[in-house]
């Protein structure tokens, strides 16, 4: 795809963008769960389900609130900034006026997505009375971008941040996806994740042109430039350091037995996926390279030789 090629989704935005056309979402009070099980495996481990099953639900809002914090951190702090750069001219690659408008809307979406995820955060504290615990301050990406731009020319830090974007947003629209087809949620969580993943699946596709437009127009050098520096984005992003010190201090506020709390940390520090080829996420990651031909050039492949399938041998 050159410039010249790119369709602009203005007119799909101003019709579907949840901005435009969805209600406030209103959490209910009823009996389905407000955070999906599958997302916080600690309350379905066995010392959790002996000791303290009447913990469930204050571990599983405080999930929805750290599930929350991400999301505005993401939003706010990581895609913003970068959209924003592009529909400001201020990108080091240059794109035409058509990406830079589509860039602004994505701007706006991401915005107003945080401003969603914290009214019903406010929601969720007014229903059940449970003030969020200390939450992250960063996501993975916060620290998985800038190393892997650290270890860059100047000239390729913009490139190298446009190619990171473009993966943690496809990431994210698989995430989404998986959350809103959730039945034992509640319906506004459901409807919630429905409406982002409207908005994202436009997103990733703009991201996925953007990096696309990039890649076959960047000279060989810089290709292995960026393909070098792969491995450090995706070592870092798909760490479960985070994830694990919220852990830690969610058990600290449980009302147990420290004989009890050292036994859920055991299982925390259990919990980890390792960082291969078989990591969840994955397969998300080299469906994106693979939608915008990265996994097509050889330097990728090679720098990525320890995650791709084998190949076989018959």
């Amino acid at each position: 795809m050159n410039a010249l090629d790119y369709q602009s989704f203005a007119d799909l935005w101003e019709d579907r963008a949840t901005i435009r056309t969805r209600p406030r979402r209103h959490v209910e009070n009823d009996e389905r769960l407000i955070y999906p099980l599958s997302r916080q495996p600690l309350v379905l481990s066995a010392i959790f389900q002996q000791h303290c099953p009447h913990l469930r639900d204050f571990a599983l809002v405080q999930s929805l609130y750290k599930f929350i914090n991400d999301v505005v951190i993401f939003e706010t702090e990581i895609v913003d900034r970068t959209a924003r750069s592009i529909a400001k001219d201020r990108f080091a690659i240059r794109f035409p006026f058509a990406c830079r408008y589509d860039a602004m809307t994505v701007v706006v979406d991401e915005d107003y997505h945080a401003l969603v995820a914290m009214d019903f955060m406010q929601q969720t504290i007014a229903l059940t009375g449970i003030e969020p615990i200390a939450l992250p301050l960063e996501i993975e990406l916060s620290r998985a971008i800038p190393a892997a731009i650290a270890q860059v020319p100047e000239h390729l830090r913009d490139a190298v941040e446009l190619v990171c974007v473009g993966i943690a947003e496809n990431t994210l629209t698989n995430d989404v996806a998986a959350f809103s087809r959730d039945d034992s949620v509640k319906q506004s969580i459901k409807g919630l994740m429905a409406d982002h993943l409207l908005d994202e699946g436009r997103h990733s596709t703009f991201w996925a042109r953007l990096v696309r437009m990039y890649w076959q127009g960047a000279s060989e050098q810089d290709r292995e430039c960026i393909a070098q520096v792969l491995p450090v984005f995706i070592g870092q992003y798909l760490t479960n350091d985070i994830q694990k010190a919220f852990d830690f201090e969610l058990i600290a506020h449980l009302d147990v037995a420290e004989a009890v709390r050292q036994a859920l940390r055991d299982e925390v520090l259990g919990m980890a996926f390792p960082i291969n080829r078989q990591h969840p996420l994955l397969g998300n990651i080299l469906r994106f390279l693979r939608s915008n031909s990265m996994l097509d050039s050889p330097c990728v492949q090679q720098a990525l030789a320890d995650y791709l399938p084998p190949r076989s041998t018959s």
